[in-house]
C-alpha cells in the first residue's frame, strides 16, 4: 500500500491543516497572558510543568515533520524560558502545515500523522488549559464551534474568540 499523498488539495491532508489550525487556536488560548512563572507551575506530583508540556508539544511537530519528510526522529528538548518556548511551539507548527500546504509527498498517511504527534499535542493542549487554572491563572472558556479558525493559520495571532463565558 501506498502511504504517500502528492497533492495538497487531498480532503485529509486538509482536514489535518484544519485540526493544527485549531490545535493553534485552543493552545494560543492556553498561553495567552499566562504568567511567566505559570512555566514552572507543579502538582506536586510525579507530572510535567506547563513549559516541559509545552516543550514536548513542539518535539511533537518537529517530530511530525520529520516523519512526513521520511526520515523520522525524535528529540527530547530541554525548555527554553517561556516565551521563547511559546514562540517555539508556534514556529514547530507553522514549519508543519508548510509542509502539509505543500505537494510534497507525506512520508506516513494523514491518519497515522493524526493518531500520533497531533492527537497527543491536543491531549497536552487540554492539560495546559487545566494546569493553567489549577495555578490560579484565570482563562475564560469558549463556544469553539464559533471561533474563526481556518487552515493556515497556525501562528501566535489568532482572530479574537467569538463568544467566551
Amino acid at each position: 500500500m501506498d502511504t504517500k499523498t502528492s497533492t495538497s488539495a487531498d480532503p485529509g491532508r486538509q482536514m489535518l491543516r484544519h485540526t493544527l489550525a485549531t490545535l493553534a487556536y485552543r493552545g494560543g488560548k492556553t498561553l495567552r497572558d499566562a504568567l511567566e512563572s505559570f512555566a514552572g507551575f507543579s502538582t506536586g506530583e510525579k507530572g510535567r510543568t506547563p513549559a516541559q508540556i509545552l516543550a514536548h508539544m513542539g518535539d511533537l511537530f518537529d517530530w511530525a515533520l520529520s516523519i512526513v519528510r521520511g526520515k523520522q526522529t525524535w528529540n527530547d528538548s530541554t525548555p527554553l524560558p517561556w516565551p521563547q518556548e511559546i514562540k517555539r511551539f508556534f514556529q514547530t507548527l507553522q514549519a508543519f502545515d508548510d509542509y502539509l500546504a505543500s505537494d510534497q509527498p507525506l512520508g506516513a498517511t494523514v491518519e497515522k500523522l493524526f493518531q500520533g504527534p497531533v492527537a497527543d499535542a491536543l491531549t497536552h493542549t487540554g492539560q495546559l488549559a487545566m494546569l493553567r487554572r489549577m495555578a490560579g491563572c484565570k482563562m475564560h472558556g469558549e463556544n469553539y464551534f464559533r471561533a474563526e479558525i481556518m487552515a493556515g493559520r497556525v501562528g501566535e495571532a489568532q482572530a479574537a474568540p467569538g463568544r467566551e463565558f
